[in-house]
């Protein structure tokens, strides 16, 4: 029987703390708040107890992040989308910041086992004022289990509505895509992070975000396969691409560290669940 899950999880800020209440339906959980980096940023993880989704199983997570508060979200493990007998599986995500508010979105990878139907929607409201650093990272099939991508489809579906869009399917048949040097050039593993904002950057400030991620970029193995744009004044956009998981979260995860220290002066502080 599908599993329908939904996850409210709300960020306020009450005596000068960022504090996180949450309400689900289904099995979708968010431990315990961690502060380890004091009261202002809030870190929270959210866990699916079933440990991944078959087809017709839908996940529908909404994050509100109030004025001033800032929020850190990740996950323990990867999301997994499992064979489908023919329904697809969806993972909704709506991420809603107030005036000034900062949150980031930071789960671990999703994997994409072959002969899923599988569809991740991600959705970003923010007011003005509003920054937002996340990513996602989708890994086609399990390369060191020799279990490669032969059967299946994956949408992704990325927007700040006015504003980027980010749109794509990938269909196991579609080898020009998946092989072709205009395409993932054999390829499985793909990654964007995004710094977005509710006001316009400035320039000085936009440009410092691209040098602060393209020199990153540049002093990493996967140089060659990864890149920094600003397809708007609103938002920085980096990609890259991998054959596994693990380089590809590497870089991403150095690209955040540095962008966190150079946008927000905050340390390269991690989630604690990450070095477990």
């Amino acid at each position: 029987m599908p599993w329908h899950a939904q996850l409210a999880l709300d960020y306020s800020v009450e005596s000068e703390r960022t504090v996180a209440r949450h309400t689900h339906n289904g099995p979708l959980r968010v431990l315990q708040s961690l502060y380890p980096e004091g009261d202002s940023i809030c870190h929270n993880v959210l866990v699916h107890p079933p440990g991944g989704l078959v087809g017709g199983d839908t996940l529908d997570i909404r994050v509100h992040a109030s004025r001033e508060s800032h929020g850190l979200i990740t996950t323990p493990g990867a999301t997994r989308f499992y064979r489908s007998d023919g329904l697809a599986a969806v993972q909704n995500t709506h991420l809603l910041l107030d005036e000034e508010a900062r949150l980031e979105w930071l789960p671990l990878e999703t994997i994409c086992y072959s002969g899923c139907i599988a569809e991740n929607h991600v959705t970003l409201d923010l007011a003005p004022g509003a920054e937002l650093l996340g990513w996602d990272i989708t890994a086609l099939g399990l390369h060191h289990a020799n279990q490669p991508f032969v059967l299946g489809s994956v949408r992704q579906h990325i927007e700040f509505p006015g504003i980027w869009l980010e749109r794509g399917t990938i269909n196991a048949s579609d080898i020009r895509l998946l092989d072709g040097p205009v395409g993932l050039n054999g390829q499985r593993c793909m990654g964007t992070l995004f710094f977005v904002c509710g006001t316009p950057l400035a320039r000085e400030r936009r440009q410092q975000a691209l040098d602060c991620a393209r020199t990153v970029i540049f002093n990493h193995p996967l140089k060659e396969m990864a890149g920094a744009t600003s397809p708007h004044a609103q938002v920085v956009v980096v990609r890259v691409l991998a054959s596994v998981v693990e380089p590809a979260m590497d870089l991403l995860r150095c690209v955040r560290s540095a962008l966190r220290q150079t946008l927000w002066n905050k340390s390269a502080s991690s989630p604690r669940i990450w070095s477990m």
